[in-house]
């Protein structure tokens, strides 16, 4: 990034991006997550066209770098995963197996909270020709409600077979086509189907305005900004989707006309997710049918596909689990796989899941409780798969020998409404981000200032930082130039601070340097960028008054992983800014291998200021901006050769991100738990020995504070 800065934005329908091109503003703070509207769209283009500056191409010498890293990653946990699953011999080593991945399932997912009371009414019936559909709300938290259509067979005798069925990312959830389609297919085929909304979709908007639209955007964006917001305060969004799901068959279970011995969940793509995470969490289950969703992690890191919040179960990876594993937990209860030739997601993962599955429940002796099918068209419930699925759950009911879906009547969105005008939000109900206010008020509360050696314990856990054995071997690029930056010669270094990955260091100097750095300088000044210390080195000003107050001192910039020189070019082109990019995909993966995103970045300023120890620099001035601000204050606490602190644009505190309902910083940004064990302001309190200066804080929507 650079003058020709690129913005993107991203939209809840993946149509919008490349807003802003060749602006000639300071245009790296104005797009912090690209989100302008378009009278400051035209305002920047105005004035880049008025200033005329030279256009120059941004310096990428490492954009697969952090993407090869992650797969390699993956990979590993992967083979962690297949040596145990390779392991099982006999049908004790199956039943340890099956017991082991429920254990791991709910280390990732719980613990969970308490069941309430479901506070459940009818506030409508739609009455058809061999079923009627019940208009219900329950709450699945106090004060969080939750919208259902229950279809209930007619003239059948009581009780039937149940079947709770979970949505995809349909904006009107529970009523979408392909949703309506298989419940009232089960229910003519004599099924009591439940299908219920998820959050942020159909009536259940968590950000909704006085008309009743998403704010934020319907769907994958709502899933985003609840969920990122909150690993603040060590919740799991997955957790939340699936206890809504949990509570959904305590609901099923409350009905008379439902036999709790057969009772089944089924949905497609974000709907396929839930029903995997389910199969895994919850064991009344008598048959399970994921749909659009069952791979494998590794295939969906190599072809970079990223997953909404909840898709992204915490140290998931960590623990040797893997999309097959939440489906061997129900093990050895029939389920079946339903995948698309011609789905994103990879169907070569699908066969994988399916071969590792065959095995174990062959070793469990019920090889017929497990099936794969594989529609031939593209992503979607569409009618072959859903006829898979009844085929399927017929042959394990009984209650119907149809092969075929039965003759279908879409009903209209508000026909279906449990509430007056299709959103919960005229309720006046609890939304989710009002738990995790709630939260993080309690946690600040209880926790109280953190200092000393137990802060600096504190940072070094909740960041899970590696130890530091030796000082990082480095490769020594081609000198720049051309660039423009405040000083004649530019050296630049790529510092290896683990296998495969390289933190980018400049060193700028009036005299021509095309080696090793240079002895006799005992201070430097390490300015650790926020988005791209190619860009910054222009525009940013503190740069050159700090260069001109300390004369005497080496000047070094520093691009951690993922930013500047090694900022992925994955997940589409020019994600990297939007809310659903690469930068996000490799922060949930972080969070699955129980590695914080933010941590990894940290641990790579901490191994350039050793290196730069290495070459004599006994006293460091860290300086930081924006993002890089977030990693230069831990790495300030952590490390003794740090004697003095400059922070421009940083954070205020991570307390103030998840009692804001409208923040802007991003995943990589936020850590896991962090309010439990501290904040930045005692981070900050801590520097204050380190002559910290701090010049104009950023909040929540990563301005001023």
């Amino acid at each position: 990034m650079n003058k020709q800065t690129v913005v993107t934005q991203f939209s809840s329908d993946w149509t919008r991006r490349d807003m802003l091109r060749h602006t000639g503003l300071s245009a790296l703070w104005i797009s912090f997550f690209g989100m302008l509207r378009p009278s400051e769209l035209h305002a920047a283009t105005e004035a880049a066209a008025k200033t005329k500056i030279e256009p120059l191409p941004p310096l990428n010498h490492f954009s697969r770098m952090v993407h090869e890293y992650f797969v390699e990653c993956v990979r590993q946990a992967e083979e962690a995963g297949n040596k145990q699953r390779a392991a099982l011999r006999r049908k004790s080593h199956a039943q340890a197996y099956v017991k082991s991945v429920r254990e791991r399932i709910q280390t990732c997912f719980g613990p969970w909270p308490e069941k309430t009371p479901l506070n459940s009414r009818v506030t409508g019936i739609v009455e058809r020709d061999t079923y009627n559909i019940e208009k219900v709300i329950f709450e699945s938290r106090p004060g969080l409600p939750v919208t259902v259509n229950l279809y209930v067979p007619k003239g059948r005798k009581f009780p039937l077979p149940g079947v709770v069925g979970t949505c995809g990312h349909s904006t009107n959830g529970k009523a979408a086509e392909a949703y309506q389609s298989f419940a009232q297919g089960l229910a003519r085929m004599g099924y009591v189907a439940l299908i219920y909304d998820p959050i942020g979709q159909g009536e259940r908007f968590q950000y909704a305005d006085e008309k009743f639209k998403s704010r934020i955007g319907p769907g994958v964006a709502e899933h985003l900004h609840a969920g990122n917001q909150q690993i603040l305060v060590g919740e799991f969004f997955g957790s939340w989707r699936a206890w809504d799901g949990i509570r959904a068959l305590d609901y099923l279970l409350t009905r008379p006309e439902v036999d709790p011995k057969q009772v089944g969940v089924t949905g497609n793509s974000g709907g396929g997710t839930m029903t995997t995470w389910l199969t895994g969490v919850e064991q009344r289950w008598c048959m399970s049918a994921p749909a659009c969703f069952v791979t494998t992690f590794r295939r969906d890191m190599e072809n970079e596909l990223p997953a909404d919040t909840e898709q992204c179960p915490p140290r998931a990876l960590a623990l040797g689990l893997d999309h097959s594993d939440f489906l061997a937990a129900l093990a050895p209860k029939p389920v079946i796989i339903l995948a698309k030739e011609k789905d994103y997601f990879d169907v070569r993962g699908s066969e994988e899941a399916f071969s590792r599955l065959q095995r174990l429940y062959k070793l469990l002796g019920e090889e017929k409780n497990i099936q794969l099918h594989i529609g031939p068209t593209y992503h979607g419930y569409t009618q072959e798969n859903r006829e898979a699925m009844y085929r399927w759950f017929n042959h394990v009911t009984k209650i119907s020998d149809a092969q075929t879906e039965p003759t279908l009547t879409i009903e209209k969105d508000e026909t279906l409404w449990c509430t007056p005008h299709g959103q919960v939000s005229e309720l006046k109900p609890r939304t989710v981000f009002s738990f995790t206010q709630e939260k993080a008020r309690a946690l600040n509360e209880k926790r109280g200032a953190v200092s000393g050696g137990a802060l600096k314990k504190a940072v070094t856990d909740v960041l899970k930082l590696p130890r530091r054995n030796s000082v990082s071997d480095y490769r020594i690029l081609r000198p720049l130039s051309g660039r423009k930056y405040p000083a004649k010669n530019t050296a630049c270094y790529a510092v290896e601070t683990e296998p495969g990955i390289h933190a980018i260091v400049y060193r700028l100097s009036d005299e021509e340097l095309m080696s090793r750095p240079p002895l006799g300088f005992e201070r430097a000044i390490l300015y650790v960028s926020h988005l791209s210390a190619d860009v910054e080195l222009r525009e940013e000003p503190l740069i050159s008054e700090l260069i001109k107050a300390e004369p005497k001192s080496a000047f070094y910039t520093c691009d951690v992983r993922g930013i500047g020189e090694s900022q992925p070019d994955t997940c589409g082109h020019r994600t990297f800014l939007s809310n659903y990019g690469n930068d996000y995909f490799y922060s949930s993966h972080s969070l699955m291998l129980d590695k914080p995103y933010l941590g990894q970045k940290t641990h790579d300023v901490l191994c350039v200021i050793d290196w730069l120890k290495s070459y004599g620099h006994k006293e460091i001035h860290l300086v930081a901006k924006g993002r890089g601000a977030l990693a230069a204050t831990f790495a300030a606490l952590l490390n003794d050769s740090v004697v003095q602190v400059t922070l421009k644009n940083a954070l205020v505190s991570y307390s103030a991100i998840a009692e804001s309902e409208d923040y802007k910083w991003p995943l990589s940004t936020l850590l896991p738990g962090v309010l439990k064990h501290f904040d930045l302001p005692d981070c900050y309190r801590e520097l204050e020995s380190k002559k910290l200066r701090q010049i104009e804080p950023w909040g929540p929507k990563a301005e001023q504070g």
